[in-house]
């Protein structure tokens, strides 16, 4: 039988274990600056300028990006401006841009968030586009400024029929 000590130190290093892999919670500066950066992606997304949405994301090949359209992924800034160009061509007229339940987490040079994000607007077709999608970002501080280094974006899937649930309520 182990002595009760033993057992308590076994235990003591199994929380500290734990809290070891918990995420460090982002420096006020630091969460303040991601939110921004988050906000600045926003108001370019509502403006659909392309410009103003890559200047969050890090600027070479190193940036790799999980859509929910194909291809699996995108690999650098050059591949993920394209898919941009690609979505944003889809609306005729004003796009509406949301960001909802944004959590930002960070350490040092490195952190990520995650938050719901909605979008609307009039395809080219005269339709209605309604999408709601989970989004997390990877987030690098590259020369003291916060920018997008990973994200992946999915939907939810009702695995019985194959199917996306584009509107994603909780």
């Amino acid at each position: 039988m182990m002595s009760r000590s033993v057992l308590m130190i076994f235990g003591m290093m199994a929380v500290a274990s734990c809290v070891a892999l918990m995420p460090a919670r982002a420096s006020s500066s630091d969460e303040a600056a991601i939110k921004a950066l988050e906000a600045q992606f926003a108001k370019a997304f509502n403006a659909k300028d392309i410009d103003a949405i890559m200047k969050v994301y890090v600027p070479d090949d190193s940036l790799l990006v999980f859509d929910v359209v194909p291809p699996r992924q995108y690999t650098g800034a050059k591949a993920y401006r394209k898919d941009w160009e690609s979505f944003l061509g889809m609306f005729k007229g004003p796009v509406k841009f949301e960001l909802n339940d944004l959590h930002v987490f960070a350490s040092g040079a490195t952190g990520y968030g995650y938050s719901i994000q909605h979008v609307s607007g009039t395809d080219t077709k005269g339709q209605p586009f309604d999408l709601t999608v989970r989004v997390t970002d990877g987030y690098r501080k590259v020369n003291g400024r916060w920018l997008i280094g990973h994200e992946h974006i999915s939907v939810p899937v009702d695995l019985e029929t194959g199917k996306p649930d584009l509107m994603s309520k909780p």
